[in-house]
């Protein structure tokens, strides 16, 4: 589960970085220094708000977790993030073009609100490895709830658990260590 989050992570950080630097370039109408204080702050309140939002209903299907059984499928970690990359391969490059194009009226904070956007998910990712290491066990959606990559969407009733050495992902959704 905690891997769903993750893969989201690094396809805003890096592209949102390389916004923000290519923002810092375009003078702007507002200016270099007002854009980028503003990018600092929109990537300071966008993190803040992607690792919070939801984080009740995480838990919440977290305590519920029951045992994965036989008839559960789940997924290795690289099919997880490649299907989840290739699913929203568009929405990203869409979400980096308006952050280049935004740097036109704020220099820089478009791509620092894309960055936040992916330093949020990163720490939500974090969160759950946490709960994981603390829990003892790797929760997992099943592959058919987990409706376009939404760990806690509508149609997931509830999480699977294994032990912390099923699979081949850490806790928090990292590549395990071999």
């Amino acid at each position: 589960m905690a891997v769903i989050v993750r893969a989201g992570a690094a396809p805003l950080w890096w592209p949102g970085l390389l916004a923000a630097a290519i923002g810092a370039l375009v003078p702007g109408l507002t200016g270099r220094r007002i854009g980028l204080l503003a990018g600092a702050a929109l990537f300071l309140i966008t993190a803040a708000v992607v690792a919070l939002v939801r984080s009740r209903r995480y838990a919440e299907l977290a305590r519920g977790a029951t045992r994965a059984g036989r008839s559960d499928f789940l997924q290795d970690r690289a099919v997880t993030v490649r299907n989840r990359r290739r699913g929203h391969r568009w929405w990203l490059l869409g979400a980096f073009l308006v952050a280049v194009a935004s740097a036109f009226a704020l220099p820089g904070a478009g791509g620092l609100v894309l960055a936040g956007a992916g330093a949020g998910l990163w720490i939500k990712a974090v969160r759950i490895g946490q709960r994981e290491r603390r829990d003892d066990a790797l929760y997992w959606v099943r592959t058919d709830w987990a409706e376009r990559g939404r760990p806690a969407g509508k149609q997931v009733k509830g999480y699977r658990t294994t032990g912390p050495m099923a699979g081949d992902a850490a806790p928090g959704g990292a590549r395990r260590l071999r």
